[in-house]
């Protein structure tokens, strides 16, 4: 393992039927002025909104909405936000919802003074709850990508708020998390060390414990001693950048190919992920059976199947514009990319 540095300042709250007595006891350590984040209006269906103004009212707290936060935050969405929580001088963000929200909040928090911030984590995938890292996208520019922010001062993860989410959006951010796992196994170091070990048994696990295995994915521990790859994020990113798509099921779609394109690079790692994750021999199997678990839970398999098609020139933008990441085994071109794009049409 390469040295490292581990800090977690985030106070994580696990536990199915945590969420009101948690957020009860958080609410204590905060001034009145709460902006109540959150996206499309699901909370609002689902009763969850009602029960998160209940407990703000009863902690003595005034509530200003910030809603509308779409599945890729934009950067206009962002500054709207900083518009209003200097407006309000809010002594507290309350971040309701997926990763998209929170990413979104964990930047808005940073205007001006820095605005403390919890999470209430009603959909699993991204982990993004766990850090301060945010992924949000300049529609001018066509650039999607990696923002700093604050942490999180708490996060609450209660399973019981995830019920409601369509088994589509289930099954994609559990693949999101799948691919943070994966994205950061075979970055470097390839030797076996006990970062990966950990991150072996938490891909094995993340089928049937998701809100705790997207956790992980994300709190820093399984990238200890790691420089990580994320290089198909990257790609899915500016994908994203162009299409607006999903992230998952980008992702879903450009995984296999892309380990197709890198595995003789890493063939060791590749063999090992095989044997200790899917329970196969080599590599070319292992990413078989990826690429059928994939179709087993009904995610795309091709861009078309997303409904996305790409003209030639967007390809090239894409894959000209796409990161190159320093801990992926192989550092891809551009013309690579390309490829990749192609063959995932």
């Amino acid at each position: 393992m390469n040295r490292f540095d581990y800090h977690f300042p985030v106070r994580v709250h696990f536990g199915q039927g945590c969420f009101e007595e948690t957020l009860q006891q958080e609410l204590t350590r905060y001034g009145n002025r709460v902006m109540l984040a959150y996206g499309g209006g699901s909370i609002r269906r689902t009763g969850l909104y009602d029960r998160l103004v209940t407990i703000l009212h009863g902690a003595g707290k005034t509530v200003t909405d910030f809603g509308g936060i779409m599945p890729n935050p934009t950067l206009k969405k962002v500054q709207e936000g900083q518009q209003l929580a200097r407006e309000i001088k809010a002594d507290l963000i309350l971040a309701v919802g997926g990763g998209s929200v929170s990413d979104c909040c964990k930047i808005v928090a940073t205007g001006g003074t820095p605005i403390p911030l919890g999470v209430v984590v009603t959909a699993s995938g991204t982990g993004s709850e766990q850090n301060n890292g945010a992924v949000i996208t300049d529609e001018e520019k066509k650039v999607k990508g990696a923002m700093w922010g604050v942490f999180a001062d708490f996060a609450i993860l209660d399973a019981d708020l995830t019920k409601t989410v369509p088994m589509k959006q289930v099954i994609s951010g559990a693949f999101d998390t799948l691919s943070h796992c994966m994205e950061t196994y075979f970055g470097h170091p390839h030797t076996c060390n006990l970062s990966d070990r950990i991150n072996e048994a938490v891909q094995r696990s993340a089928r049937s414990e998701l809100m705790w295995a997207s956790a992980m994915g994300e709190n820093g521990i399984l990238k200890l001693g790691k420089v990580t790859d994320f290089q198909c994020h990257m790609i899915e990113h500016q994908l994203g950048a162009y299409t607006d798509c999903n992230h998952g099921q980008g992702l879903a779609v450009l995984h296999p190919t892309f380990y197709r394109h890198i595995y003789h690079s890493a063939e060791k790692k590749f063999d090992r992920w095989a044997q200790e994750v899917w329970l196969v021999q080599h590599a070319q199997q292992a990413i078989d059976a990826l690429e059928d678990l994939i179709n087993e839970v009904g995610l795309p398999t091709t861009l078309a199947d997303m409904g996305i098609t790409l003209a030639d020139d967007t390809i090239k933008a894409i894959a000209a514009s796409t990161v190159i990441t320093p801990g992926c085994c192989k550092r891809l071109t551009p013309d690579e990319i390309e490829q990749i794009l192609r063959e995932c049409s």
